[in-house]
């Protein structure tokens, strides 16, 4: 099981950490022992736009790939990759060694064409929401921009005022260790 959600939801929203632990009983109920269930949480706090850098979605492809697992299951299983490279690889490699993905809406078999459909579609609709939250966060940008209300992080030495307006730093030694930097420069 892998999650993806930001580490400061789980710190305020653990509802969801809780759903994710809870899916143990889950696969229990399908009728895996709890000694069969292997818990992968590494990438807890991590985007899923990715397989790069996330240890827990490589281990579960490469446990899937040595035919060690025989069901992934997860809250919502299309935000495991939000990658289509990603996640129809592990599609790919589901469907040879004949893992099942399941997660709260159903049971899929990736080797069945129908059930791999739906997978694929449900992966391409993860992926275009990642991109049409981007492309949210971006236009909200750009309409900040343009009302001049967008600010940003300032380089050290600088402050902004209450009013907005970017000045030198009060304090002589900001000021005085970026004029050292830039005579040094």
């Amino acid at each position: 099981m892998l999650d993806n959600q930001p580490c400061n939801k789980y710190a305020h929203h653990q509802e969801s950490t809780q759903l994710q632990y809870g899916l143990v009983k889950r696969a229990q109920v399908l009728g895996w022992s709890k000694e069969r269930v292997l818990v992968i949480d590494d990438d807890l706090g991590k985007s899923g736009t990715s397989a790069q850098g996330r240890e827990g979605f490589q281990r579960l492809v490469a446990e899937v790939g040595m035919n060690h697992v025989g069901l992934i299951l997860g809250i919502e299983m299309s935000r495991l990759a939000r990658s289509s490279k990603d996640w129809h690889q592990l599609l790919e490699i589901c469907a040879l060694f004949r893992t099942l993905i399941a997660d709260l809406d159903g049971v899929y078999d990736p080797s069945n064409y129908n059930d791999r459909l739906l997978l694929g579609l449900k992966g391409t609709m993860s992926e275009a929401q990642l991109h049409i939250i981007k492309q949210r966060m971006m236009q909200g940008k750009l309409n900040k921009a343009k009302r001049g209300e967008l600010s940003f992080l300032l380089p050290t030495g600088y402050i902004r005022r209450p009013s907005g307006e970017v000045v030198f730093d009060p304090d002589e030694q900001v000021r005085a260790g970026n004029s050292i930097n830039i005579s040094e420069i």
